[in-house]
């Protein structure tokens, strides 16, 4: 099946990173059974190994850790004082730690992550709220990544870039470094309320990782879809993911004004118990609206008066030609043209292969589907279809700039690409409906 004439694969590239790291808790394995409320646990026998030091090997092991770790984050010293805090209210009476003593003690519970060691894919991009360095004629964006490491648990990232007037894509620079931000809203831990997130302004967008923070994420926070949502005079970030937690899913909301401070809370309603929810930039006839695909074989549009309650909706567009009769999926939230939506699409095909395709919608009524493409814009190239899950390519969102739309996709869950589409090419080859 030869690629649509009117899609230009560009020569850029995001991989993953396994150098970058970030610092998590580290928890002993767990105790006997048979432990009891007044023995001590492993935690209590680390502490009090680091306490038996004399003053002058505390501060001689401390310095070896700084010498070995600093270079590789930001604040050791803070991040493994704030740990010791925790230890010490968990722990058994023990003597008061020194300053030393209390940095030492926090490094041991503390371990490095790679965040991004196995996986770099499924992006969604959006303008960026700083508009100030975007070149002539074109336009500065945010990039949303899923990051996945050791044990597949997945993380959201981020990058910077910029669109040249011509379609051009190029990415800032990656910084070394990587954080996890300042969450507070842990109560109840299951995470059933607001979570608020808050990263160093100063640190570069880069830098931040937004790493799983309650137990419904605990396994992962996945496939993003951001959408920049007009309202008036106003804007606000919104994306739509989901929460795993090893053995059952939710659909959850991040929103943001700056990239910087986030609130994170779950969807309610029928509709949300399900993956791939993507917003309408704005609302329609007064109420939110929303893609999502509710029986893992179509798709639904769903209306709300409340933007984080979600019920009902009707199907839509339902798998027609062979490259999705498994089932198909949105590819992030529709987008504004003269003509209608236009709506991303993914479907799946004999031997579980991934492909993105297109559908239009009305404009008044996004019920109607005026036309969608008969075949796929794109799908797994013979020279990029191995990978952590072969023959897939996704996305969580693309982007218009003028003529073209700008579309980062994935590559066998492995890394992420970019491409550029013609608006008008992609409209002509459509077929009506």
């Amino acid at each position: 099946m030869p690629p649509a004439t009117f899609l230009n694969r560009q020569a850029l590239y995001l991989r993953p990173d396994p150098a970058r790291v970030i610092v998590r808790p580290f928890k002993p394995a767990t105790e006997p059974k048979d432990l009891k409320p007044t023995d001590k646990t492993r935690a209590n026998h680390i502490v009090d190994r680091v306490l038996g030091l004399d003053a002058e090997t505390t501060e001689r092991q401390l310095a070896a850790v700084l010498e070995n770790f600093s270079g590789r984050h930001r604040n050791l010293l803070a991040t493994f004082e704030a740990r010791a805090d925790e230890m010490e209210e968990a722990l058994v009476t023990h003597l008061p730690f020194s300053v030393a003593q209390r940095r030492l003690v926090g490094s041991y519970f503390v371990h490095e992550y790679s965040f991004e060691a196995s996986a770099l894919f499924n992006p969604s991009i959006v303008v960026h709220p700083d508009q100030s360095l975007a070149p002539p004629g074109g336009l500065r964006f945010v990039l949303s990544l899923r990051a996945v490491g050791e044990g597949h648990v997945s993380s959201l990232t981020f990058r910077a870039g910029s669109i040249a007037r011509d379609g051009s894509v190029s990415i800032d620079p990656t910084t070394r470094l990587a954080a996890m931000p300042r969450a507070t809203g842990l109560v109840p831990w299951p995470g059933d309320g607001p979570v608020d997130l808050a990263f160093k302004a100063d640190e570069d967008i880069s830098e931040r990782v937004i790493f799983p923070v309650t137990g419904w994420q605990s396994n992962g926070i996945e496939d993003a879809r951001f959408v920049r949502f007009t309202d008036g005079d106003s804007h606000t970030y919104y994306a739509t993911y989901t929460a795993y937690d090893g053995r059952a899913i939710r659909s959850e909301l991040l929103q943001t004004d700056d990239f910087v401070t986030f609130r994170m809370r779950p969807l309610g309603g029928s509709a949300a118990r399900n993956k791939g929810m993507a917003l309408f930039p704005r609302k329609l006839d007064g109420r939110y609206a929303m893609i999502g695909r509710q029986d893992n074989e179509n798709l639904y549009l769903i209306y709300s008066d409340d933007l984080h309650t979600w019920d009902g909706g009707q199907p839509i567009l339902r798998p027609e030609w062979p490259w999705e009769f498994v089932q198909i999926g949105n590819c992030g939230s529709p987008i504004e043209l003269d003509e209608g939506w236009l709506l991303f699409t993914h479907g799946v095909g004999p031997v579980r292969r991934y492909a993105i395709g297109a559908a239009l919608l009305d404009k008044r009524d996004p019920s109607k589907v005026i036309a969608r493409s008969r075949e796929p814009l794109v799908h797994p190239d013979p020279s990029q279809r191995e990978g952590y899950v072969p023959n897939v390519v996704y996305t969580c969102g693309a982007i218009r700039h003028g003529p073209r739309i700008i579309l980062p996709y994935a590559v066998s869950d492995t890394f992420s690409n970019f491409a550029t589409i013609g608006i008008e090419a992609l409209l002509g080859a459509m077929e009506p409906q």
